[in-house]
């Protein structure tokens, strides 16, 4: 980064607090800003500077952070009048790690450049638990030099940086990863299911799926330890998986590209929505499953792993 950059850090949810508190750890000195109190409270105690608002954070910053839940959000914080771009120097520069429609960040790049400031998009990867710990995955659209100027942060969230191309990219390289990660949830969910229904062990089903080509990464990095161990607590939750299936979905209509089993994992997301299974992990579309189909879930013995 810049060595005269001032950075302050914008949406202070699950996963921005982790990395927000993250930077602090790191040595990096942040302004930080939040409808809730709360978590601007807690970085404060980790020597953050509460910011008192989008203006301010933008015309005492020079490099600003947003992790904000969808477009709305985050154009609001941009492109209002109390917004970043109307209050930030010329040199100033937005990195946006939300999750968003890519048709936005390619608004918000039109904005910068007119006013003569930055953007990247650099989506998140991996869990709430990675945040954590400091071993996120980032997918980053921008220049060489704005890459340059943000990388310092990234490597201080992260242990993955993937440079996708010029600004966008990021964004959308995060929403074909998130097509393939939750649909295949869904797919993990069915299998379960049909192996509970057929009266299957299930140590010795996840063995033979485990060794197979039907192996997933989410069957086993985020299965085990997550739903089969009965531990839904989220670390993405079914409406964000359905949220950025909305995302998916709309992104691909755009761009003309057909993707029906996309819009068949929407609505089987819409469904556990609808059924009050929306706060609860994403692989917990596995249990609601279970549950329409009067099946019982299936769980792992206590303190079993993947091979």
């Amino acid at each position: 980064m810049n060595r005269m950059d001032t950075i302050g850090f914008i949406g202070l949810g699950r996963m921005g607090r982790a990395m927000a508190a993250n930077l602090l750890a790191k040595g990096f000195a942040l302004t930080v800003l939040d409808i809730d109190p709360r978590p601007v409270g807690e970085l404060v105690g980790l020597g953050a500077k509460a910011g008192t608002s989008v203006a301010q954070i933008a015309r005492d910053c020079t490099l600003v952070i947003t992790m904000l839940p969808t477009a709305v959000e985050v154009e609001q914080v941009a492109l209002g009048p109390d917004g970043v771009f109307a209050n930030a120097a010329r040199g100033s520069l937005l990195m946006d790690m939300s999750t968003i429609d890519p048709l936005a960040t390619d608004r918000l790049q039109a904005a910068a450049l007119a006013r003569g400031l930055s953007v990247v998009d650099a989506p998140v990867g991996r869990l709430a638990e990675h945040a954590d710990r400091g071993e996120s995955l980032f997918m980053v659209g921008a220049s060489d030099a704005d890459l340059a100027r943000v990388r310092p942060l990234l490597d201080a969230m992260g242990t993955t940086v993937h440079h996708c191309g010029g600004v966008g990219t990021g964004g959308r390289t995060k929403l074909v990863n998130n097509f393939v990660a939750v649909t295949l949830t869904q797919v993990n969910a069915e299998a379960l299911a049909l192996s509970q229904r057929f009266g299957l062990d299930i140590t010795r089903t996840l063995a033979v799926l485990l060794g197979t080509s039907a192996n997933n990464g989410q069957l086993r990095m985020n299965f085990p330890s997550k739903v089969l161990a009965g531990d839904t607590t989220p670390g993405f939750t079914i409406d964000l998986a359905h949220k950025d299936l909305a995302l998916v979905l709309g992104a691909a209509h755009a761009a003309r590209v057909p993707m029906p089993v996309a819009a068949a994992v929407f609505e089987s997301f819409s469904l556990a929505r609808a059924g009050g299974y929306g706060g609860i992990d994403f692989s917990g579309i596995a249990d609601a499953n279970c549950d329409v189909a009067k099946i019982e879930r299936a769980r792992v013995p206590k303190g079993w792993t993947p091979g």
